[in-house]
């Protein structure tokens, strides 16, 4: 199995961060597509790992969640009457 060197596996994961498509990493890396597609995988699965054994017990007292907005099967201005409520619209 070919490893990639962390360089480039900075520069892939970059890349993604700043919202560059995968085909678009591709060409600028030279990394083939599957691999850009397994790498995030690696990422937050070991960010998994790091949160899962560090981040226990916290005395928080305060938490901002950004962005957790989200549109489930359709935005609410597009709802009808017959949709139920429960399953589309803005949550």
């Amino acid at each position: 199995m070919n490893k990639l060197s962390l360089d480039k596996q900075a520069a892939v994961v970059s890349a993604l961060v700043e919202g560059s498509s995968i085909r678009s990493t591709e060409r600028m890396t030279g990394v083939h597509r599957d691999s850009i597609t397994r790498l995030p995988v690696r990422v937050g699965e070991g960010c998994q790992r790091i949160m899962d054994e560090r981040m226990q017990i916290l005395p928080c007292k305060h938490i901002q969640v950004d962005e957790i907005w989200c549109y489930v099967g359709k935005k609410q201005r597009h709802i009808k009457d017959s949709d139920n409520p429960d399953l589309v619209g803005d949550l």
